[in-house]
Protein backbone atom coordinates (compact mmCIF):
# COMPACT_ATOMS: atom_id res chain seq x y z
CA UNK A 1 0.00 0.00 0.00
CA UNK A 2 1.39 3.38 -1.02
CA UNK A 3 1.61 5.91 1.80
CA UNK A 4 1.33 9.70 1.31
CA UNK A 5 4.24 11.93 2.19
CA UNK A 6 5.11 15.57 1.67
CA UNK A 7 6.54 16.51 -1.69
CA UNK A 8 10.19 17.60 -1.55
CA UNK A 9 8.97 20.83 -3.17
CA UNK A 10 6.68 21.60 -0.20
CA UNK A 11 9.52 23.24 1.73
CA UNK A 12 9.18 26.41 -0.37
CA UNK A 13 5.62 25.87 -1.65
CA UNK A 14 6.96 24.69 -5.00
CA UNK A 15 9.18 27.78 -5.42
CA UNK A 16 6.22 29.93 -4.46
CA UNK A 17 3.97 28.60 -7.23
CA UNK A 18 1.85 26.30 -5.10
CA UNK A 19 0.47 22.89 -6.03
CA UNK A 20 -2.26 21.32 -8.13
CA UNK A 21 -5.20 19.93 -6.17
CA UNK A 22 -6.11 16.27 -6.56
CA UNK A 23 -9.66 17.28 -7.40
CA UNK A 24 -8.70 19.93 -9.95
CA UNK A 25 -10.40 19.05 -13.24
CA UNK A 26 -10.41 20.30 -16.83
CA UNK A 27 -13.60 20.20 -18.89
CA UNK A 28 -13.11 18.25 -22.12
CA UNK A 29 -16.23 19.45 -23.94
CA UNK A 30 -15.53 23.10 -24.66
CA UNK A 31 -18.08 23.58 -27.45
CA UNK A 32 -21.87 23.83 -27.21
CA UNK A 33 -23.48 24.08 -30.67
CA UNK A 34 -26.60 26.18 -31.22
CA UNK A 35 -28.00 23.60 -33.63
CA UNK A 36 -26.99 20.90 -36.09
CA UNK A 37 -26.74 23.67 -38.70
CA UNK A 38 -23.68 25.13 -36.94
CA UNK A 39 -20.37 24.55 -38.71
CA UNK A 40 -18.69 21.46 -37.28
CA UNK A 41 -21.87 20.30 -35.51
CA UNK A 42 -22.12 17.12 -37.57
CA UNK A 43 -19.67 14.31 -38.26
CA UNK A 44 -18.62 12.83 -41.58
CA UNK A 45 -21.47 10.30 -41.36
CA UNK A 46 -24.03 13.04 -40.73
CA UNK A 47 -24.51 12.22 -37.05
CA UNK A 48 -24.73 15.10 -34.59
CA UNK A 49 -21.35 15.98 -33.13
CA UNK A 50 -21.92 16.63 -29.44
CA UNK A 51 -18.60 15.19 -28.30
CA UNK A 52 -15.27 15.48 -30.12
CA UNK A 53 -14.98 17.42 -33.39
CA UNK A 54 -12.63 14.99 -35.06
CA UNK A 55 -13.96 11.63 -33.85
CA UNK A 56 -17.54 12.10 -32.67
CA UNK A 57 -16.90 9.53 -29.95
CA UNK A 58 -18.56 9.66 -26.56
CA UNK A 59 -15.82 10.87 -24.24
CA UNK A 60 -15.52 11.74 -20.52
CA UNK A 61 -16.74 15.16 -19.39
CA UNK A 62 -13.62 15.92 -17.36
CA UNK A 63 -9.93 15.11 -17.10
CA UNK A 64 -7.62 15.32 -14.10
CA UNK A 65 -5.37 18.37 -14.12
CA UNK A 66 -1.68 17.71 -14.60
CA UNK A 67 0.97 19.13 -12.29
CA UNK A 68 2.86 18.75 -8.99
CA UNK A 69 0.95 17.58 -5.91
CA UNK A 70 1.68 18.58 -2.32
CA UNK A 71 1.40 14.93 -1.27
CA UNK A 72 3.28 12.21 -3.13
CA UNK A 73 3.21 8.43 -2.78
CA UNK A 74 6.80 7.34 -3.40
CA UNK A 75 10.00 7.97 -1.46
CA UNK A 76 12.17 9.58 -4.17
CA UNK A 77 15.40 8.14 -2.75
CA UNK A 78 14.04 4.60 -3.18
CA UNK A 79 12.52 5.04 -6.64
CA UNK A 80 13.88 3.19 -9.67
CA UNK A 81 12.48 4.42 -12.97
CA UNK A 82 12.78 3.46 -16.63
CA UNK A 83 12.14 5.44 -19.83
CA UNK A 84 11.43 3.88 -23.24
CA UNK A 85 10.73 5.38 -26.69
CA UNK A 86 8.58 3.35 -29.12
CA UNK A 87 7.55 3.45 -32.77
CA UNK A 88 8.57 5.93 -35.45
CA UNK A 89 10.68 8.99 -34.89
CA UNK A 90 9.17 12.35 -34.03
CA UNK A 91 10.78 15.70 -33.21
CA UNK A 92 10.99 16.09 -29.44
CA UNK A 93 11.71 12.55 -28.28
CA UNK A 94 15.04 13.61 -26.82
CA UNK A 95 13.41 16.66 -25.22
CA UNK A 96 10.85 14.51 -23.40
CA UNK A 97 13.49 11.99 -22.26
CA UNK A 98 15.66 14.82 -20.98
CA UNK A 99 12.90 16.46 -18.98
CA UNK A 100 11.70 13.21 -17.44
CA UNK A 101 15.27 12.67 -16.23
CA UNK A 102 15.59 16.25 -14.99
CA UNK A 103 12.29 16.11 -13.10
CA UNK A 104 13.02 12.71 -11.53
CA UNK A 105 16.35 14.13 -10.39
CA UNK A 106 14.64 17.25 -9.01
CA UNK A 107 12.41 15.02 -6.90
CA UNK A 108 15.50 13.38 -5.49
CA UNK A 109 15.65 10.11 -7.42
CA UNK A 110 19.29 8.92 -7.43
CA UNK A 111 20.76 9.22 -10.90
CA UNK A 112 21.99 5.63 -10.94
CA UNK A 113 18.35 4.55 -10.53
CA UNK A 114 17.08 6.06 -13.79
CA UNK A 115 17.30 3.61 -16.67
CA UNK A 116 17.00 4.17 -20.42
CA UNK A 117 15.58 1.17 -22.30
CA UNK A 118 17.29 0.68 -25.66
CA UNK A 119 15.53 0.32 -29.01
CA UNK A 120 11.93 0.24 -27.87
CA UNK A 121 10.12 -2.28 -25.71
CA UNK A 122 12.33 -5.12 -26.93
CA UNK A 123 15.12 -3.54 -24.89
CA UNK A 124 13.48 -4.82 -21.72
CA UNK A 125 14.41 -8.41 -22.51
CA UNK A 126 16.82 -8.71 -25.46
CA UNK A 127 20.31 -9.38 -24.15
CA UNK A 128 22.25 -7.40 -26.72
CA UNK A 129 20.36 -4.21 -25.86
CA UNK A 130 21.23 -3.56 -22.23
CA UNK A 131 19.56 -0.60 -20.46
CA UNK A 132 21.74 2.44 -19.91
CA UNK A 133 21.90 4.75 -16.90
CA UNK A 134 20.48 8.21 -17.51
CA UNK A 135 21.92 11.14 -15.57
CA UNK A 136 21.74 14.90 -15.94
CA UNK A 137 25.12 14.74 -17.59
CA UNK A 138 24.21 12.03 -20.13
CA UNK A 139 21.07 13.85 -21.25
CA UNK A 140 22.59 17.33 -21.27
CA UNK A 141 22.21 18.83 -24.73
CA UNK A 142 20.31 15.92 -26.30
CA UNK A 143 17.39 18.27 -27.06
CA UNK A 144 19.60 19.88 -29.69
CA UNK A 145 19.55 16.68 -31.76
CA UNK A 146 16.81 14.91 -33.70
CA UNK A 147 15.81 11.30 -33.15
CA UNK A 148 16.08 9.52 -29.81
CA UNK A 149 19.25 8.81 -27.87
CA UNK A 150 17.63 5.59 -26.62
CA UNK A 151 16.86 4.18 -30.06
CA UNK A 152 13.44 2.90 -31.03
CA UNK A 153 11.74 0.04 -32.86
CA UNK A 154 8.37 -1.05 -34.16
CA UNK A 155 6.44 -4.25 -33.77
CA UNK A 156 4.86 -6.33 -31.04
CA UNK A 157 6.42 -6.89 -27.64
CA UNK A 158 6.38 -9.72 -25.12
CA UNK A 159 4.31 -8.05 -22.40
CA UNK A 160 4.69 -10.84 -19.86
CA UNK A 161 8.47 -10.78 -20.25
CA UNK A 162 8.50 -6.99 -19.90
CA UNK A 163 6.55 -7.21 -16.65
CA UNK A 164 8.87 -9.97 -15.43
CA UNK A 165 11.81 -7.60 -15.94
CA UNK A 166 9.94 -4.74 -14.26
CA UNK A 167 9.50 -6.97 -11.22
CA UNK A 168 13.05 -8.36 -11.38
CA UNK A 169 14.64 -4.91 -11.63
CA UNK A 170 12.37 -3.46 -8.95
CA UNK A 171 11.06 -0.69 -11.17
CA UNK A 172 8.61 1.69 -9.52
CA UNK A 173 7.89 3.83 -12.57
CA UNK A 174 7.93 3.16 -16.31
CA UNK A 175 7.55 6.04 -18.76
CA UNK A 176 6.46 5.02 -22.27
CA UNK A 177 6.86 7.64 -25.02
CA UNK A 178 4.89 6.40 -28.00
CA UNK A 179 1.97 6.79 -30.38
CA UNK A 180 -1.24 4.81 -30.53
CA UNK A 181 0.73 1.55 -30.63
CA UNK A 182 3.11 2.60 -27.86
CA UNK A 183 0.28 3.71 -25.62
CA UNK A 184 -1.60 0.47 -26.35
CA UNK A 185 1.52 -1.39 -25.21
CA UNK A 186 1.69 0.79 -22.10
CA UNK A 187 -1.92 -0.10 -21.37
CA UNK A 188 -1.17 -3.80 -21.79
CA UNK A 189 1.83 -3.48 -19.45
CA UNK A 190 -0.34 -1.70 -16.88
CA UNK A 191 -2.95 -4.47 -17.04
CA UNK A 192 -0.33 -7.20 -16.68
CA UNK A 193 1.41 -5.37 -13.82
CA UNK A 194 -1.92 -5.19 -12.02
CA UNK A 195 -2.74 -8.83 -12.76
CA UNK A 196 0.59 -10.02 -11.38
CA UNK A 197 0.47 -7.75 -8.33
CA UNK A 198 3.64 -5.88 -9.31
CA UNK A 199 3.83 -2.39 -7.79
CA UNK A 200 4.79 -0.13 -10.67
CA UNK A 201 3.31 3.04 -12.15
CA UNK A 202 2.98 3.09 -15.95
CA UNK A 203 2.82 6.57 -17.49
CA UNK A 204 2.55 7.51 -21.16
CA UNK A 205 3.58 10.53 -23.18
CA UNK A 206 1.65 10.58 -26.49
CA UNK A 207 3.82 10.92 -29.59
CA UNK A 208 2.59 11.03 -33.18
CA UNK A 209 4.02 12.83 -36.16
CA UNK A 210 0.57 12.48 -37.76
CA UNK A 211 -1.10 14.21 -34.77
CA UNK A 212 -3.59 11.33 -34.61
CA UNK A 213 -3.92 10.87 -30.83
CA UNK A 214 -7.46 11.34 -29.55
CA UNK A 215 -8.41 14.35 -27.46
CA UNK A 216 -5.03 16.10 -27.14
CA UNK A 217 -4.85 19.51 -28.81
CA UNK A 218 -1.69 18.45 -30.62
CA UNK A 219 1.08 15.92 -30.29
CA UNK A 220 4.62 17.09 -29.56
CA UNK A 221 6.71 17.45 -32.71
CA UNK A 222 3.72 18.20 -34.91
CA UNK A 223 4.40 21.93 -35.12
CA UNK A 224 8.04 21.20 -35.95
CA UNK A 225 7.03 18.84 -38.77
CA UNK A 226 4.59 21.39 -40.20
CA UNK A 227 7.31 24.05 -40.10
CA UNK A 228 9.84 21.80 -41.82
CA UNK A 229 7.31 20.91 -44.52
CA UNK A 230 7.17 24.58 -45.52
CA UNK A 231 10.49 24.25 -47.32
CA UNK A 232 9.17 21.56 -49.65
CA UNK A 233 5.95 23.47 -50.39
CA UNK A 234 7.77 26.73 -51.07
CA UNK A 235 10.22 24.89 -53.34
CA UNK A 236 7.25 23.43 -55.22
CA UNK A 237 5.87 26.95 -55.63
CA UNK A 238 9.18 28.17 -57.08
CA UNK A 239 9.43 25.19 -59.46
CA UNK A 240 5.81 25.47 -60.58
CA UNK A 241 5.80 29.24 -61.07
CA UNK A 242 9.08 29.13 -63.00
CA UNK A 243 7.92 26.58 -65.56
CA UNK A 244 5.36 26.61 -68.37
CA UNK A 245 2.04 25.49 -66.87
CA UNK A 246 4.06 24.32 -63.93
CA UNK A 247 2.60 21.79 -61.49
CA UNK A 248 4.44 21.17 -58.22
CA UNK A 249 3.37 18.07 -56.29
CA UNK A 250 4.48 17.58 -52.68
CA UNK A 251 3.80 14.39 -50.70
CA UNK A 252 3.83 14.69 -46.91
CA UNK A 253 3.48 12.17 -44.10
CA UNK A 254 -0.01 11.23 -42.91
CA UNK A 255 -1.08 7.60 -43.14
CA UNK A 256 -4.69 7.81 -42.02
CA UNK A 257 -4.84 11.37 -40.71
CA UNK A 258 -4.19 14.40 -42.87
CA UNK A 259 -3.29 16.97 -40.22
CA UNK A 260 0.25 17.64 -41.48
CA UNK A 261 -0.82 18.19 -45.08
CA UNK A 262 -3.79 20.32 -44.00
CA UNK A 263 -1.87 22.53 -41.56
CA UNK A 264 1.22 22.84 -43.77
CA UNK A 265 -0.98 23.85 -46.71
CA UNK A 266 -2.79 26.43 -44.61
CA UNK A 267 0.45 27.87 -43.23
CA UNK A 268 2.34 28.04 -46.52
CA UNK A 269 -0.11 30.20 -48.44
CA UNK A 270 1.06 28.62 -51.72
CA UNK A 271 -1.04 25.44 -51.98
CA UNK A 272 -3.90 25.32 -54.50
CA UNK A 273 -5.11 21.75 -53.90
CA UNK A 274 -4.78 19.59 -50.78
CA UNK A 275 -5.57 15.87 -50.65
CA UNK A 276 -5.93 14.03 -47.34
CA UNK A 277 -6.97 10.46 -46.43
CA UNK A 278 -10.24 11.53 -44.83
CA UNK A 279 -11.61 13.25 -47.95
CA UNK A 280 -12.11 11.11 -51.07
CA UNK A 281 -11.49 12.36 -54.59
CA UNK A 282 -11.89 11.12 -58.14
CA UNK A 283 -9.04 11.43 -60.58
CA UNK A 284 -11.20 13.05 -63.24
CA UNK A 285 -12.40 15.83 -60.92
CA UNK A 286 -8.89 16.34 -59.58
CA UNK A 287 -7.52 16.71 -63.11
CA UNK A 288 -10.26 19.19 -63.94
CA UNK A 289 -9.53 21.19 -60.79
CA UNK A 290 -5.78 21.37 -61.48
CA UNK A 291 -6.44 22.29 -65.11
CA UNK A 292 -8.67 25.12 -63.93
CA UNK A 293 -5.97 26.45 -61.61
CA UNK A 294 -3.38 26.27 -64.39
CA UNK A 295 -5.67 28.18 -66.73
CA UNK A 296 -6.28 30.86 -64.12
CA UNK A 297 -2.78 31.24 -62.61
CA UNK A 298 -0.41 29.56 -65.02
CA UNK A 299 0.90 27.25 -62.30
CA UNK A 300 -0.41 25.03 -59.48
CA UNK A 301 0.86 23.53 -56.20
CA UNK A 302 -0.71 20.28 -55.00
CA UNK A 303 -0.06 18.90 -51.51
CA UNK A 304 -0.99 15.29 -50.83
CA UNK A 305 -0.84 13.23 -47.63
CA UNK A 306 0.69 9.80 -48.14
CA UNK A 307 -2.54 8.03 -47.15
CA UNK A 308 -4.77 9.90 -49.60
CA UNK A 309 -6.29 8.05 -52.55
CA UNK A 310 -5.66 4.58 -51.18
CA UNK A 311 -9.25 3.58 -52.02
CA UNK A 312 -8.24 4.04 -55.67
CA UNK A 313 -4.67 2.75 -55.54
CA UNK A 314 -4.77 -0.12 -53.05
CA UNK A 315 -8.39 -1.23 -52.91
CA UNK A 316 -8.61 -4.68 -51.33
CA UNK A 317 -4.98 -4.75 -50.14
CA UNK A 318 -4.45 -6.23 -46.66
CA UNK A 319 -0.64 -6.02 -46.42
CA UNK A 320 0.68 -4.55 -43.15
CA UNK A 321 4.04 -3.58 -41.65
CA UNK A 322 5.59 -4.70 -38.34
CA UNK A 323 3.35 -2.35 -36.38
CA UNK A 324 0.19 -3.56 -38.07
CA UNK A 325 -0.15 -0.45 -40.24
CA UNK A 326 -1.42 -0.91 -43.79
CA UNK A 327 1.35 -0.76 -46.39
CA UNK A 328 0.46 2.20 -48.59
CA UNK A 329 0.69 2.51 -52.33
CA UNK A 330 2.75 5.54 -53.43
CA UNK A 331 0.15 8.19 -54.18
CA UNK A 332 2.78 10.84 -54.92
CA UNK A 333 4.49 9.13 -57.84
CA UNK A 334 1.12 7.92 -59.09
CA UNK A 335 -0.22 11.47 -59.26
CA UNK A 336 2.99 12.68 -60.93
CA UNK A 337 2.72 10.02 -63.64
CA UNK A 338 -1.03 10.55 -64.12
CA UNK A 339 -0.64 14.29 -64.61
CA UNK A 340 2.28 13.85 -67.00
CA UNK A 341 0.12 11.53 -69.10
CA UNK A 342 -2.88 13.82 -68.85
CA UNK A 343 -1.13 17.00 -69.95
CA UNK A 344 1.01 15.24 -72.60
CA UNK A 345 4.01 17.52 -72.25
CA UNK A 346 1.93 20.70 -71.95
CA UNK A 347 2.72 21.02 -68.25
CA UNK A 348 6.05 21.06 -66.43
CA UNK A 349 5.37 18.59 -63.60
CA UNK A 350 7.76 18.51 -60.63
CA UNK A 351 7.50 16.09 -57.70
CA UNK A 352 8.99 16.65 -54.22
CA UNK A 353 8.94 14.11 -51.41
CA UNK A 354 10.63 15.33 -48.18
CA UNK A 355 9.74 12.00 -46.60
CA UNK A 356 11.40 11.46 -43.20
CA UNK A 357 13.20 14.82 -43.27
CA UNK A 358 10.27 16.50 -41.52
CA UNK A 359 10.43 14.15 -38.53
CA UNK A 360 14.17 13.62 -37.97
CA UNK A 361 15.07 17.14 -36.88
CA UNK A 362 15.34 18.99 -33.55
CA UNK A 363 12.24 20.74 -32.25
CA UNK A 364 11.20 24.33 -32.80
CA UNK A 365 10.92 26.60 -29.76
CA UNK A 366 7.20 26.02 -29.12
CA UNK A 367 7.56 22.24 -29.34
CA UNK A 368 10.60 22.37 -27.07
CA UNK A 369 8.59 24.10 -24.36
CA UNK A 370 5.69 21.67 -24.88
CA UNK A 371 8.02 18.69 -24.44
CA UNK A 372 9.39 20.12 -21.21
CA UNK A 373 5.93 20.45 -19.70
CA UNK A 374 4.89 16.97 -20.86
CA UNK A 375 8.00 15.37 -19.36
CA UNK A 376 7.50 17.20 -16.10
CA UNK A 377 3.80 16.32 -16.02
CA UNK A 378 4.44 12.62 -16.53
CA UNK A 379 6.75 12.53 -13.51
CA UNK A 380 4.38 14.59 -11.34
CA UNK A 381 1.58 12.16 -12.18
CA UNK A 382 3.69 9.14 -11.32
CA UNK A 383 4.70 10.56 -7.94
CA UNK A 384 1.03 11.41 -7.29
CA UNK A 385 0.31 7.68 -7.55
CA UNK A 386 -1.54 7.74 -10.87
CA UNK A 387 -0.99 4.87 -13.28
CA UNK A 388 -2.27 3.83 -16.68
CA UNK A 389 -2.44 7.48 -17.73
CA UNK A 390 -1.01 9.65 -20.44
CA UNK A 391 -0.28 13.38 -20.21
CA UNK A 392 -1.39 15.88 -22.82
CA UNK A 393 -2.71 19.33 -23.64
CA UNK A 394 -6.52 19.51 -23.88
CA UNK A 395 -8.35 22.79 -24.45
CA UNK A 396 -5.07 24.58 -23.64
CA UNK A 397 -4.74 22.88 -20.23
CA UNK A 398 -2.38 20.05 -19.28
CA UNK A 399 -4.25 16.95 -18.11
CA UNK A 400 -3.96 13.26 -17.29
CA UNK A 401 -6.06 11.00 -19.51
CA UNK A 402 -6.76 7.27 -19.08
CA UNK A 403 -4.77 5.46 -21.76
CA UNK A 404 -7.76 3.32 -22.89
CA UNK A 405 -9.62 6.54 -23.74
CA UNK A 406 -7.01 7.85 -26.19
CA UNK A 407 -6.28 4.56 -28.00
CA UNK A 408 -9.84 3.74 -29.07
CA UNK A 409 -9.25 4.89 -32.65
CA UNK A 410 -6.81 7.23 -34.42
CA UNK A 411 -7.87 10.86 -34.48
CA UNK A 412 -8.75 12.08 -37.97
CA UNK A 413 -9.66 15.32 -39.69
CA UNK A 414 -13.43 15.81 -39.69
CA UNK A 415 -14.40 16.59 -43.32
CA UNK A 416 -17.37 18.55 -41.94
CA UNK A 417 -15.34 20.31 -39.26
CA UNK A 418 -14.01 23.84 -39.09
CA UNK A 419 -10.36 22.91 -39.61
CA UNK A 420 -10.91 21.42 -43.05
CA UNK A 421 -13.45 24.08 -43.99
CA UNK A 422 -10.98 26.85 -43.17
CA UNK A 423 -8.46 25.42 -45.60
CA UNK A 424 -11.00 24.76 -48.36
CA UNK A 425 -12.28 28.31 -48.22
CA UNK A 426 -8.78 29.78 -47.95
CA UNK A 427 -7.62 28.07 -51.17
CA UNK A 428 -11.03 27.89 -52.88
CA UNK A 429 -10.81 24.13 -53.26
CA UNK A 430 -14.00 22.52 -54.64
CA UNK A 431 -15.33 19.09 -53.70
CA UNK A 432 -13.46 16.52 -55.78
CA UNK A 433 -16.02 13.69 -55.82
Amino acid sequence: MLQPRDSPFAIDNNSGGGFVGDRDKVRLHAMAFESEESSGATCADGENNTFDEDTCLILPDWAIRSGPRKKIYFDPEKVTAAIVTCGGLCPGLNDVVQNIVFTLSDYGVPEDQILGIRYGLRGFYEREDKPITLTRRTVDGIHLKGGTMLGTSRGGANIKEIVRRIDLWGLDMVFVIGGNGGNAAANAIQQEVEAQGVRCVVAGVPKSIDNDILLVDKCFGFDTAVEEAQGALLAAKVEASSGYNGLGIVKLMGRSSGFIAMQASMASGVVDVCLIPEVPFTLDKLKACVAGVLEKKGHCVLCVAEGAGQDILAAGSTATDASGNAILADVGTWLRDEFKKHFKGESDVKYIDPSYIIRSIPTTSNDRIYCKVLGQGAVHGAFAGYTGFTVGLVNTHYVYLPIPTIIQVPRKVNPKGRRWNRLKTAINQPDLV
